[in-house]
């Protein structure tokens, strides 16, 4: 429940009676209130859509050592519905990004010192901000990512568990008394903050992204400075904003904002400064290998949540129903951008097209595209066009070799992709082969529980698997033969605070979330202290 009581009067007033600010998604080079008409979308498309949040939540400089700072230059915000501005953002560099770990070190060193109880009171506070305004940090979800509303409200709920989470977990950071061998001596192994992390975080989830990182970070007394992805800065900037509402010090949560160009130049200060200790990154496979060889010469601890490209496999003795509702949730949230989206759809013979057909009719009910403000829209645009142009090569290439479009199966204008659903898939397919990140469903037919399993783990990533069966026993062992870091069992969705969140193989390194997240920004330290009289 919110405690507004744990919020000054100052910051109440602050807070909720801010003006509002209205801007109008229009292009640079478009007249003033022009609209484009996006030819081939839903008449909802053709509407105005413009971004009305409260002035202190819409941010636009960096934020370091509890300051707001400007850069040499600005890089646009586009809304990636319309293609058109929202707003520029400060284009940080290398100087910002090394002024920032500077302050992060320097307030590490009193962040440190405070107790387990004082961090946690601070973390609750920002989580009560981030629930008092979740419509208006909904709002910058929407339009800087594309995200429906209703997804994007549910995604700053989920965004806020992780700091009440990690305010509950922050006294609960025991270390061990260990019996010695030696009567003379005391073992005792002591946990201890690693110091400055680097947070990069992804655009698909902007607010949570970083708040499961950062609630461990402050939980554990390390302080943080953060990259957003050059996509989706507004959210970043708003939760510092809250952030020092919440009376977060200065210095122990900084946000560095920059665009495409400026971040191999961030990003080689955040992975290589040598006050950095901890890098803790969600994307790419690719450039998580990439960040991991610049933090190698300086040996710094590592976390990394990287690609995945998630089985979902369907067995003959599953309920139908349940399988297609949990098909729908996972592959189509966020459009079908999400870490743990299921990207291969494997359906035993026996109950192969009674799925297909239930699947199409989901899609034909529950399946609108259009601006994420609409609250019709339960598909908004991918992030920007070349995703829209990857997902609709995979579905050409599928289609070349001899896949069947059932639903869907054409790019729309500018981001939008139409949801689509393949039949006759085959293995050498690029779809089963490469993680879509879109609304492509692609549906192979198996006739055995071995044959099932063999597909599934035929990837070099393993983040997230599904699998639908009413079978204990089978489900105990496709659960332990699935060679990924979560499991969905007769389930679509699964992420939650109280749960790790991690892969194996090249899916990444350690794990977020649950009781484990807090220890990737902690060191055991060992005290022998000896010389004990017995």
């Amino acid at each position: 429940m919110l405690d507004i009581e744990r919020i000054s009067a100052v910051e109440q007033k602050r807070t909720l009676k801010a003006s509002p600010v209205v801007f109008c998604a229009r292009s640079r080079d478009s007249p003033a209130g022009g609209l484009t008409v996006l030819p081939g979308l839903p008449a909802a498309m053709h509407r105005h859509y413009s971004l009305d949040v409260s002035a202190p939540l819409l941010r636009t400089q960096g934020y370091v050592d509890g300051r707001w700072v400007s850069a040499a230059s600005v890089f646009p915000v586009l809304d990636p519905a319309t293609g058109k501005e929202i707003t520029r953002v400060a284009d940080c560099g290398a100087a910002e990004a090394k002024q920032a770990v500077d302050a992060a070190y320097k307030a590490f060193h009193s962040w440190k010192q405070c107790t387990a109880k004082e961090r946690s009171i601070l973390l609750r506070k920002w989580f009560d901000l981030l629930t008092l305004h979740k419509e208006d940090l909904a709002k910058l979800i929407t339009f800087e990512s594309g995200k429906p509303l209703r997804e994007a409200v549910g995604e700053i709920t989920y965004a806020a568990s992780f700091l009440e989470w990690f305010s509950e977990e922050a006294r609960r950071v025991y270390g061990d008394i260990v019996p010695s061998p030696a009567k003379d001596r005391k073992i005792l192994l002591l946990k201890q903050p690693v110091g400055v992390a680097s947070i990069i975080t992804p655009w698909n989830f902007p607010s949570a992204m970083i708040t499961r990182k950062v609630g461990a970070a402050l939980a554990a007394g390390c302080t943080v400075v953060v990259k957003p992805a050059e996509d989706t800065p507004l959210s970043a900037l708003a939760l510092a904003e809250l952030a020092e509402q919440a009376g977060i010090p200065a210095g122990v949560f900084n946000v560095v904002p920059c665009s495409r160009e400026k971040t191999p130049s961030v990003g080689e200060v955040l992975c290589t400064d040598p006050l950095v200790a901890k890098i803790s990154f969600t994307g790419s496979t690719a450039t998580g290998k990439v960040l991991l060889k610049m933090a190698a010469d300086t040996v710094k601890k590592a976390s990394m949540e990287l690609g995945g490209h998630a089985p979902f496999i369907v067995f003959d003795s599953a309920d139908v129903d349940k399988a297609v509702a949990g098909a729908m949730g996972s592959k189509f949230r966020n459009s079908g951008q999400t870490c743990v989206c299921s990207n291969r759809f494997l359906v035993q013979s026996g109950i192969h097209d009674r799925f297909m057909e239930k699947l199409g009719q989901a899609m034909d009910a529950e399946l609108r595209v259009g601006h994420g403000s609409d609250p019709e829209t339960t598909q908004g645009p991918l992030i920007n066009a070349r995703a829209a142009e990857k997902v609709a090569h995979q579905v050409s290439d599928a289609v070349s070799r001899g896949a069947k479009v059932l639903k869907g199966g054409k790019r729309l204008d500018g981001s939008f992709m139409e949801p689509t659903l393949l039949a006759n898939v085959s293995t050498e397919m690029l779809c089963m082969k490469e993680e879509t990140f879109g609304p492509l469903l692609p549906v192979i037919r198996f006739n055995t529980e071995e044959e099932a399993l063999a597909i599934a783990n035929a990837s070099n990533v393993g983040l997230a698997g599904y699998c639908y069966s009413q079978d204990v026993s089978q489900i105990w062992r496709v659960a332990e033969a699935l060679e990924v870091g979560i499991v969905g069992i007769n389930e679509g969705l699964l992420s939650t605070p109280e749960a790790s969140f991690g892969g194996v193989k090249q899916s990444g390194l350690g794990c977020e979330g649950s009781k484990h997240g807090i220890k990737e920004y902690l060191e055991v330290k060992y005290m022998c202290f000896g010389g004990l009289k017995p």
